[in-house]
């Protein structure tokens, strides 16, 4: 079945945010990195998408992240 134009932009737009994501801070821990993609607005469903791992890490990750910096 032929894809609508919407899922054809939502599957660009899609790629088009795991490259950018991988750009953001490549020489980053993957605490730094979850946190970086907090800061851009990104949920932790998504950035678990995007490195490569599960929501819960993510909320465990962004947890540490907010003792660090606080």
């Amino acid at each position: 079945m032929a894809r609508t134009p919407d899922e054809v932009i939502i599957d660009k737009l899609d790629k088009i945010l795991r490259v950018l994501s991988l750009q953001v801070g490549a020489d980053k821990s993957i605490t730094e990195r979850a946190w970086l993609l907090k800061l851009a607005g990104l949920d932790n469903e998504t950035i678990a998408e995007v490195l490569n791992t599960n929501s819960a890490s993510i909320r465990t990750l962004i947890s540490r992240a907010k003792k660090i910096l606080d």
